[in-house]
């Protein structure tokens, strides 16, 4: 069992930047592919970033490329979210989420474990 925490959402105005942080319980966190994803009500969860296992693959939603960045940092157990630029659209509950196979995936079913979520919020 993976239990994800992430932190760092929050009221931003457009074009302010945020950095979301997911840490991550168990040190076999270091093998995994990492996600983040966001759900903005009365819509489907969507994918928004995620990374291979060391950081050496990224793939972003059209919607957020230029945007955001993920980033892990494995000696802490965490990924991170940085995104700049914000905009109205991107007001969400943002998910990260743990895939136990080492290759990322841009699929919602792939991912084995959930945090709880963070509410982003950019006003107009």
């Amino acid at each position: 069992q993976v239990q994800l925490v992430e932190s760092g959402g929050g009221l931003v105005q457009t074009g302010d930047s945020l950095r979301l942080s997911c840490a991550a319980s168990r040190r076999t966190f270091t093998s995994y592919a990492m996600g983040w994803f966001r759900q903005a009500p009365g819509k489907e969860r969507e994918f928004v970033a995620t990374t291979s296992w060391n950081g050496g693959r990224t793939n972003y939603a059209d919607s957020v490329k230029g945007r955001f960045t993920i980033s892990r940092d494995n000696a802490k157990n965490t990924v991170y979210l940085q995104m700049n630029s914000l905009k109205p659209e991107d007001t969400a509950v943002y998910y990260c989420a743990a895939d136990t196979s080492p290759f990322y995936s841009t699929e919602t079913n792939k991912y084995d474990y959930w945090g709880q979520g963070t509410q982003v919020t950019v006003a107009s």
